[in-house]
């Protein structure tokens, strides 16, 4: 009892001295359109104004949210985070994104946002700076955290904007979608998770491997097998080659251990990063005979599609919440590669704990994307979740299997980890269109009449992956 009582008083503290509060108070003003949006933003407690960039048809906040260190003990200390606001009108639904990484500070609008026509709040993932408790307690980086920052600023917000809600994201974004989801069913009223890996059970990763035996054209897979192996077999040329492009670089391999280890590891994920950004189309661009290819266009192939610049110290820092995440509750996954002699892999797929510098602890916990997938196959509603037929991360997906309701899982044919709604086949084009509208409060007459009600703007409507260096969604 003392202890429920100390963590009452805390809570109360908190909320009282920093007027943090996600729900709107009585003193905030209406969402009536009569005061300005800026105005309406600002008065809401923890709020504040970093710059107002201009778009036409719109108005664009980047914005500090202030947030607890930890949910669960507000007494914990606070930090800010950054979150933008892309804002069409009060009148219409809102779609919630993040990336699940950094946020960006460039007006964008998510492929939901431009079906709805709507407003977007975009939220950068705690932990990715500069959104990051200082000192960083490590152990507060975990999915319910993360989704309870979700919850606050939808609470915070919907006080604004008082219509429809759908929240969305791709890769790891439609990862932190489904979690959301998961642990804050009532805020939503739709979730649209594009390319979501679901990594149920870490050590068991077989679906991968089937994968690469069966993606694209033979004739494909084989020009790419044979590229990978032979950055291998010629690892001490082309080593030598990374140690003097790390020196001109600066750049430095503690985490990892070694420049060899790092030198594997690009190389490992060559093939993988083919399918993950490319499409089948792509195949003429790689060395036809790798074995008469010059060491030139072998690293030149492997430094494209992986990136030589990325396991080095200053390519991992910017990602080490992503690797922890990995290492302590999302999992990630490790193939095999039976067209290379074991004699010329060393170290095998780097696992997260290897990537994350060592004075961060980590201990994984299985039982986290069980409860996830779980409760996804059971309870799922409202849920649309598109994967790419060509990307590596769809080899584990999520399901929806009985209980769930108005659910659906859609694989767009020839797509990587770009896929979206709008490369789904005809009729699951359509279906899904007129239930995103639907969730937003905006149907169309009919499902074959559901299209997009915003126009297409080739600046704020990114359709193309979100190019990444290395092996992360």
């Amino acid at each position: 009892m003392r202890k429920a009582l100390r963590w009452l008083l805390a809570l109360a503290v908190f909320i009282g001295t920093l007027s943090t509060a996600g729900a709107a108070t009585a003193a905030q003003p209406e969402a009536s359109g009569t005061t300005d949006i800026k105005d309406q933003l600002l008065s809401i407690p923890g709020m504040s104004l970093i710059e107002e960039k201009p778009y036409t048809g719109y108005r664009f906040f980047v914005l500090n949210y202030t947030q607890p260190v930890d949910h669960r003990d507000p007494s914990k200390g606070t930090f800010q985070q950054r979150i933008t606001v892309l804002h069409k009108d009060v009148s219409r639904p809102t779609v919630f994104y993040t990336g699940g990484y950094n946020v960006s500070t460039t007006p964008s609008r998510r492929e939901p946002t431009q079906i709805v026509d709507g407003n977007q709040v975009s939220m950068e993932y705690r932990f990715f700076t500069p959104s990051r408790p200082a000192p960083a307690d490590w152990s507060k980086l975990d999915i319910w955290q993360a989704a309870s920052d979700q919850h606050r600023i939808f609470k915070a917000l919907k006080s604004v904007y008082t219509k429809k809600w759908i929240s969305t994201g791709g890769s790891k974004g439609g990862m932190t979608a489904t979690y959301y989801e998961r642990f804050y069913p009532r805020d939503m009223d739709g979730v649209v998770a594009y390319v979501a890996p679901n990594d149920v059970v870490n050590n068991e990763d077989s679906a991968y491997d089937r994968f690469f035996t069966q993606v694209g054209t033979k004739e494909c897979r084989d020009r790419l097998n044979a590229v990978q192996r032979e950055a291998l077999v010629r690892r001490e040329p082309l080593e030598k080659k990374y140690a003097a492009y790390a020196a001109d670089n600066g750049y430095t391999f503690t985490t990892i251990g070694s420049l060899d280890r790092a030198y594997e590891a690009v190389v490992l994920d060559y093939v993988w990063g083919f399918w993950q950004y490319s499409l089948l189309s792509d195949c003429a661009t790689i060395p036809a005979d790798a074995k008469t290819a010059t060491d030139q266009a072998i690293w030149d192939s492997v430094d494209t599609i992986s990136g030589f610049s990325f396991y080095t110290d200053q390519g991992l820092e910017p990602y080490t919440p992503y690797y922890y995440q990995a290492g302590t509750q999302l999992g990630a996954p490790d193939i095999h590669f039976p067209y290379i002699e074991k004699q010329y892999i060393r170290y095998g797929y780097e696992s997260p704990r290897n990537l994350v510098p060592r004075d961060i602890p980590m201990k994984f916990q299985p039982y986290a994307m069980r409860d996830v997938d779980s409760w996804v196959r059971h309870n799922a509603h409202h849920m649309l979740f598109v994967y790419g037929q060509n990307d590596p991360w769809g080899a584990e997906r999520f399901r929806v299997d009985k209980g769930a309701k108005d659910a659906y899982v859609f694989t767009a044919p020839g797509l990587n980890h770009g896929a979206n709604v709008a490369g789904l086949v005809a009729d699951q084009k359509a279906l899904a269109t007129a239930r995103i509208l639907q969730w937003a409060g905006v149907p169309a007459s009919s499902t074959a009449a559901a299209k997009p009600l915003a126009r297409f703007d080739s600046k704020l409507d990114v359709r193309d992956v979100e190019r990444e260096p290395a092996l992360h969604p």
